[in-house]
């Protein structure tokens, strides 16, 4: 199932891609994707739905977040091989975990606003899970079961406030509008296999990234089982994964950084893809 929220902000409803493609209203079938919709029992739920008797949404309408009320936005950084290669960084010999701050979500196509002070804001498609059911100290072996499905995330940055301001990386990751996620959660049972998924990214229509979740570092299974570990995980969490190399700080001979005016337009193999305008802060 391809499952979004469609409306203006803050007032989306619960949606579904029906089989002609057109969108389907799901508000009499669930109160909002996140939180128990995303139970197994949830999704079961919308599963047995004849989606064909549902109304029909007007495509044109704005696509929200396709979680709603995230408790954690939970992030892995150097995750893939070929960007640590980029970045000059060692592989890591476990995962990363940083956090964005979940005000930092924003719809798909929504616009990305570079905050005040910024020197070097950036990009970095990645592919996000959702979860699904609690995980508390899962094994690696049962990960899965944990998993509700899978979206497009683009971790958009700040290099300068990230790795130069001192302290974690949080900083630099959680301005507001530097969490797209969407345009759809995807059900586990649709992704065969979330490592052998091609994934992209352009800038004013120049492709900057180009990879696959083939060259992760720690595969989905293990991230899920490693972040378990450390804190309990709950339906609607999202965690991002990672990005593969063609990031603005990777770029040589010389890093480019988003400016005003620029459009970012990405995408990950099955699971749809974002357009963002790229725009100044203004009080």
């Amino acid at each position: 199932m391809k499952l979004l929220r469609v409306g203006p902000k803050g007032s989306e409803k619960p949606a579904i891609i029906a089989k002609d493609g057109s969108i389907r209203d799901l508000s009499g079938v669930v109160a909002d994707i996140g939180g128990s919709t995303l139970l197994p029992e949830g999704l079961a739920r919308i599963a047995a739905t004849d989606i064909d008797l549902l109304p029909k949404l007007d495509a044109a309408e704005r696509i929200g977040p396709c979680v709603a009320n995230v408790g954690k936005f939970i992030c892995i950084g150097l995750n893939y091989a070929d960007h640590a290669a980029e970045t000059g960084a060692p592989i890591p010999a476990e995962p990363i975990i940083f956090m964005k701050a979940t005000s930092a979500i924003i719809g798909p196509n929504d616009d990305v606003i570079i905050p005040k002070n910024a020197i070097k804001p950036d990009w970095e498609v990645e592919l996000a899970i959702v979860i699904g059911k609690e995980a508390r100290y899962v094994e690696e072996a049962d990960a899965f079961d944990h998993v509700a499905g899978y979206c497009v995330c683009n971790d958009v940055s700040e290099r300068h406030f990230q790795s130069e301001r001192g302290g974690t990386w949080d900083k630099g990751k959680g301005a507001d509008t530097f969490g797209p996620i969407g345009p759809w959660l995807v059900t586990k049972d649709e992704v065969a296999d979330p490592q052998n998924l091609s994934m992209w990214l352009e800038v004013d229509g120049h492709r900057y990234q180009n990879g696959s979740t083939r060259t992760m570092i720690f595969g989905v299974a293990k991230i899920v089982s490693y972040v378990s570990q450390f804190m309990s995980l709950q339906p609607g969490d999202v965690i991002t994964t990672g990005t593969p190399p063609g990031v603005g700080m990777g770029i040589k001979p010389e890093p480019v950084w988003l400016k005003a005016g620029n459009v970012m337009h990405l995408g990950i193999e099955g699971l749809g893809e974002q357009k963002q305008n790229v725009k100044a802060y203004s009080a």
